[in-house]
């Protein structure tokens, strides 16, 4: 769910809508409103339902393709704004690719939400045997809007193509399974796939607190307002830019629903209250039911997605696991949440990628996989993977993701921060840090208001300076060094609390003699026009994931630490396609905390939602790096 982008757009206007469409304009002059028609239809659904549709449809004579045209759709919980037939959107498609290239248009209002009827549910599970009319999920609502299009819209060529970002991108992945005949392509992007295991809610079993609270406040359960282009919204005064500190008084997260919330969001409510991985989640991972696959899929991510980092690989390995023989390829850029559909995809923050990688995207890329499966037109063989690799900052494609050439290989910890492929010989050996929750570790080292898009590239020299951060760095390297594919921490550790976080961040170090780049537009730090920024030593993120390790052994039933007892902590963080330049150095970062990113760990085992002032209590936590209790991180290497 693109949490910042709704927020910023004060949700009114549609985290998928917002990255294709702009808002109302009734001007004449409007290209939307001069080459298409719009129609607005409350499709029926087969338990009686109706969903609010809006459909354009490309007048005679406004392109040089005559049609017939494909459908492509869209299904948002965002709004299908601007409502009305005689008031069209400033743009329609993912591209202007699209608007200009002959599409029928489909934008429906999801099962309740704005002006379509039924009942909203969060991530509505799938039914895989539906027994009677009754049972519907959104694979059913797709499949009754395809036939209910095909029948009434005329000038359709009988083909359907289906695309979302974020909670759109789950739409679609829904949509795909049992597919209708007539849905031949599917994109679903940045799709939400298990809330609990890495997109938005839950990482490692830490709540991402600051992105669903800010979220929530705006995101509440609402149903057919008479005027839905004019709805009342709430805004929620924060009362300080500097959400550190607003969310350091907060509290528990009960505390905050009391305080703030007071019962009005039970879709918040649901989000913190199941903080372990119950039947609630696990009835909405949309993996499992990946059958029946019949459309070519093109699912797509971002290697810096704050929000779904980890739907898209989920979505497309279970695609390709139920359904060998289906068309699918992944596509990973240097983008953040939903931005291969905006700007130029050139940089983020100080990163830069010496490339347009959106519009690379879009034009050569999305644009050909819906013409060649929605129009018949050539594009020729898909391969399994595209991904940008950074870094080099070049695009590659491959047969499998990860490649097949990739090989597994640790980073082990040593003495004096030292890292290294080696594998530790000292007999004994562990570093150790105090770590407060009642003065957590930020997560970047600016004051913000937000979830900044560019914190997953930010420079981490702020961190590497506090004693409760471990740091491990290699030599200057004497070669590239190139990863693609999952990254796995593994450590052993001991702690003097009952449970703790454990933060592993994966760092490329910049040389000294660096060259500098120029101010760019990277959002609360720096502008355009600024004086150039020295990158020399720069520490930029490049991954970074929590563990709660009371989940350590099982993510339903959660074991607490015994305090002083040696423990592994093994996870796997989403993946990379990097390379590190020779003369950059490879850095790890170890910590207990990344606030308000994720939630404090009181680091006493207890019911954390609903945890007192008092249980929040420093531990020291230790880390061991000697030759039977090695620790590191597990890579995937190019040869």
């Amino acid at each position: 769910m693109h949490r910042f982008l709704c927020r910023a757009l004060a949700v009114l206007a549609l985290c998928a809508l917002a990255l294709a469409k702009l808002p109302a304009q009734d001007s004449a002059d409007s290209f939307v409103k001069s080459h298409y028609t719009k129609y607005e239809f409350r499709i029926p659904m087969r338990d009686g339902k109706h969903l609010f549709t809006s459909v354009y449809v490309p007048k005679t004579g406004a392109f040089s393709d005559a049609g017939p045209y494909p459908f492509l759709m869209d299904r948002t919980p965002y709004s299908v704004a601007p409502y009305g037939e005689d008031r069209y959107p400033t743009h329609l498609g993912p591209s202007d690719e699209f608007e200009k290239g002959g599409y029928i248009f489909v934008y429906q209002d999801v099962r309740g939400r704005w002006m379509s009827e039924g009942d909203f549910v969060e991530m509505r599970p799938h039914i895989d045997n539906k027994k009677s009319p009754q049972d519907v999920d959104d694979a059913s609502d797709t499949y009754d809007t395809i036939e209910f299009l095909l029948k009434n819209v005329p000038a359709n060529n009988g083909k359907v193509g289906i695309w979302g970002i974020s909670y759109p991108g789950f739409y679609t992945s829904a949509s795909m399974i049992d597919s209708h005949p007539a849905l031949v392509a599917a994109s679903p992007q940045a799709p939400m796939t298990n809330l609990f295991k890495g997109d938005d809610s839950y990482h490692g079993g830490s709540f991402m607190l600051e992105a669903n609270f800010g979220f929530y406040v705006f995101f509440k359960p609402q149903h057919n307002p008479e005027d839905p282009a004019h709805a009342q919204r709430d805004n929620f005064d924060f009362g300080t830019p500097d959400h550190y500190q607003f969310y350091l008084k907060a509290g528990s997260l009960a505390d905050m629903e009391s305080k703030y919330l007071k019962g009005s969001n039970w879709l918040y409510n649901d989000q913190f209250q199941h903080d372990t991985y119950d039947a609630y989640w696990k009835s909405r991972d949309l993996a499992p039911h990946m059958r029946n696959v019949k459309c070519a899929v093109l699912v797509v991510g971002g290697w810096y997605d704050a929000e779904d980092l980890a739907g898209p690989y989920g979505t497309f390995y279970a695609v390709n696991k139920f359904n060998p023989e289906t068309p699918t390829t992944l596509v990973e850029g240097p983008w953040v949440h939903g931005g291969w559909a905006r700007g130029d995809g050139s940089h983020l923050g100080d990163a830069q990628f010496n490339a347009k990688t959106a519009e690379y995207f879009r034009a050569n890329i999305q644009f050909p996989f819906f013409e060649h499966y929605l129009k018949g037109k050539s594009a020729g063989a898909q391969p399994k993977a595209v991904v940008f690799e950074t870094g080099t900052n070049v695009w590659r494609s491959f047969d499998a993701w990860p490649p097949k050439a990739a090989a597994p290989k640790t980073l082990y910890f040593h003495a004096n921060g030292k890292l290294s492929f080696n594998p530790p010989t000292e007999s004994k050996g562990a570093d150790e840090y105090v770590s407060d929750p009642n003065h957590p570790v930020p997560f970047v080292g600016y004051t913000t208001d937000t979830v900044p898009q560019r914190y997953m590239v930010d420079d981490q020299r702020f961190a590497s300076y506090r004693p409760d951060v471990l740091v491990y760095q290699t030599d200057p390297l004497e070669e590239d060094v190139t990863i693609a594919g999952p990254i796995s921490p593994k450590l052993k550790i001991a702690s003097s609390g009952t449970d703790s976080d454990f933060i592993v961040k994966l760092i490329d170090v910049y040389p000294d003699d660096a060259p500098d780049v120029e101010g760019t537009a990277s959002g609360n730090k720096r502008v355009l026009d600024e004086a150039p920024l020295h990158m020399g030593g720069y520490q930029q993120l490049l991954r970074g994931e929590p563990f709660r390790a009371k989940f350590r052994n099982s993510w339903e039933k959660p074991e607490p630490l015994t305090p002083g007892k040696q423990t592994e902590i093994d996870y796997t963080m989403p993946d990379l396609f990097h390379t590190f330049r020779r003369g950059h150095r490879i850095m790890v970062q170890v910590q207990s905390s990344w606030f308000p990113l994720t939630d404090r760990n009181p680091q006493t085992f207890t019911d954390i939602p609903h945890a007192k002032p008092e249980d929040f209590v420093k531990a020291t936590e230790q880390v061991f790096r000697q030759k039977d209790a090695a620790s590191g991180v597990e890579v995937l290497v190019m040869p």
